[in-house]
């Protein structure tokens, strides 16, 4: 008997036939909704000095519409300095001048509450920037805000030379401590040097972050997406006569001394008070929710092992986090990957989940190359399919839609501090972060109708004569079509409520099944550039014909034609909806 993986999300199973199997409980907005994560300044320049705003922002919301999502995350848009662009936060109750003003942050939420759009905002908790106001009162000697920060002594090296107090590194490599001779200690960046770290050992800045949340949730924000959260403590230094430990070398051979990923972070990340803070900032959504009755929805970033992540959702009787995110299709996964290695990578996540929660599908966003580049463009509806259909919350990053690429940035253009620092103008490539950020393709007129400047800050890809939105609409078949058919095809109940399995049906092709009510969907992906012929009933109880409901751009297939679900042909790189 093959092993069915049950999705007991939405009530109890019925023995009965022909009746409803499950109790259709009314969702929560975002349970059924898509999240389209938007890089503010790379989706729209509203006002052509080649950086995109919230004006422009607003003016897309109805492309956000017409391809069905229903809610709009944005990375952080407060006052920074922008030294890593916008994630250096320098007044967390402030728009940042280049992205426009509150007014125009509050007619942006307006125009999507029309549009029946929520708005998320990115939280930026573990680190405020060296010019916010805190760090400079800190450095005035304010004892308030001295204890907002993580400070140390330095050590004497053999030649009597001050050194940082201990090995800990940035993720933007080098040393996480710089030293500041107005308070005579380093202080503690786990990212770039003008992101001091905030110490969550102080109850004041627990406040603090808690009344940011309350500041922005009043404004109408239906939630945040929580950067780098399992960075928020430090191991206690009291456990260690005082001084913080050197973290142990990782025993990797393919990166150099100077990276992050040159020792295990065993004292400063996935500390054990961490999921305590998000359970306590849930308790805040979740106040404020009460108040107004709109439900808030938290979604935590954590690359982490998977018993870390699911520590996220909540322990006991305290909730945290709806959705920490689910990397596993970014991580885990890509062109090279076999249908098995799909199939794993998608049932690690479901399989570790609590099985009252939610399953979520991420497969790009503004850190790691674009999705149509890690699998290919011709795998951009089958990778889509997956994301939109399968059981849980699905997360698009800007341009997915469309099969956006990187884009290519020289070392003269590139601005990302994870490429600049490595001063190596030939593998800055590996770690620079701006090919994924390049702006979004609207059209083929100057700068892919991203901008009317003469320079964008970062230059446009290559091939968006051909690659934009506007192409795609007006073409007879297209990835934005797919992605649209898709979105509207989630919204059946099978796929709300439906029960899940999946197989590996040989090396190259990967299928799953979708069945609810007497209704059953299968979807099929050929991870391959070769022809096959499947068998589907390997399925439990599917047998005899299904009908093409939806098919990839490149297949040779048609909407409505009939197949033998014994003997499937699966065109190469193909993605198929069916329907028995």
């Amino acid at each position: 008997m093959r092993a069915v993986l049950l999705l007991p999300l939405f009530g109890v199973l019925s023995c009965a036939k022909n009746i409803n199997v499950r109790d259709e409980r009314e969702l929560e907005w975002w349970e059924s909704t898509i999240v389209y994560q938007i890089y503010p300044r790379s989706f729209a320049d509203s006002d052509g000095d080649g950086i995109g705003d919230i004006k422009g922002i607003t003016s897309k919301l109805e492309h956000v519409k017409e391809i069905g999502a229903g809610a709009v995350w944005l990375s952080p848009i407060f006052q920074s300095p922008m030294y890593d662009f916008g994630y250096d936060i320098a007044d967390f109750y402030a728009i940042h001048d280049e992205f426009g003003t509150m007014e125009d942050f509050e007619e942006l939420v307006a125009k999507a509450g029309e549009l029946d759009i929520k708005i998320l905002l990115d939280l930026v908790p573990n680190h405020t920037s060296n010019e916010s106001m805190w760090f400079q009162e800190a450095l005035k000697g304010n004892e308030k805000y001295l204890n907002y920060f993580v400070w140390e002594d330095g050590v004497l090296d053999e030649n009597g030379v001050m050194q940082p107090p201990n090995n800990w590194l940035s993720h933007f490599r080098g040393s996480a401590w710089e030293f500041r001779e107005e308070v005579g200690k380093y202080y503690l960046h786990q990212f770039v040097v003008g992101q001091p770290d905030l110490n969550y050992h102080n109850p004041d800045v627990v406040e603090e972050m808690k009344n940011i949340i309350r500041f922005w949730l009043n404004k109408g924000v239906a939630g945040f997406r929580v950067d780098a959260v399992n960075c928020l403590f430090e191991v206690d230094k009291e456990l260690f006569g005082g001084k913080y430990p050197d973290e142990p070398p990782s025993g990797r051979t393919d990166v150099d001394s100077g990276s992050h990923d040159s020792l295990q972070h065993i004292y400063t990340k996935d500390q054990n008070e961490t999921y305590y803070m998000v359970y306590e900032w849930r308790d805040v959504f979740d106040e404020i929710s009460k108040q107004d009755g709109l439900p808030r929805l938290m979604m935590t970033e954590v690359y982490a092992s998977i018993k870390d992540v699911m520590r996220y959702f909540g322990e006991g009787e305290r909730e945290g986090a709806q959705m920490p995110f689910n990397f596993d299709l970014i991580t885990d996964v890509d062109a090279s990957s076999s249908a098995a290695d799909i199939k794993r990578a998608i049932e690690k996540f479901l399989t570790y989940k609590p099985v009252d929660k939610n399953g979520n599908w991420v497969v790009g966003n503004h850190d790691k190359s674009r999705m149509a580049t890690r699998y290919g463009t011709a795998l951009v509806d089958g990778i889509n399919m997956l994301v939109l259909l399968l059981p849980g919350v699905a997360v698009t990053y800007m341009g997915e839609e469309i099969g956006l690429v990187d884009g290519y940035v020289s070392w003269e253009d590139t601005v990302d501090p994870s490429g600049c620092n490595t001063n190596d103008p030939v593998n800055y490539v590996k770690y620079s972060r701006d090919p994924e950020r390049t702006p979004f393709q609207w059209n083929s007129d100057k700068n892919a109708g991203f901008s009317t400047a003469d320079k964008t800050w970062l230059p446009v890809a290559e091939g968006y004569t051909k690659l934009n939105v506007e192409a795609q609409k007006t073409s007879a078949r297209s990835n934005l079509k797919v992605y649209q058919a898709l979105a509207n095809l989630r919204q059946e109940k099978v796929f709300r409520y439906g029960r899940y399995e999946s197989i590996a049906l040989n090396t190259d092709v990967f299928a799953f099944k979708r069945w609810y009510n007497g209704e059953t969907y299968l979807v099929v992906v050929n991870m391959r550039d070769s022809e096959q012929e499947v068998d589907l009933t390997y399925f439990e109880n599917v047998i005899g014909k299904a009908a093409v409901v939806l098919r990839s751009v490149q297949s040779p297939k048609n909407e409505g034609d009939v197949f033998d679900v014994a003997s499937l042909p699966v065109a190469a790189f193909e993605g198929i909806v069916l329907k028995l």
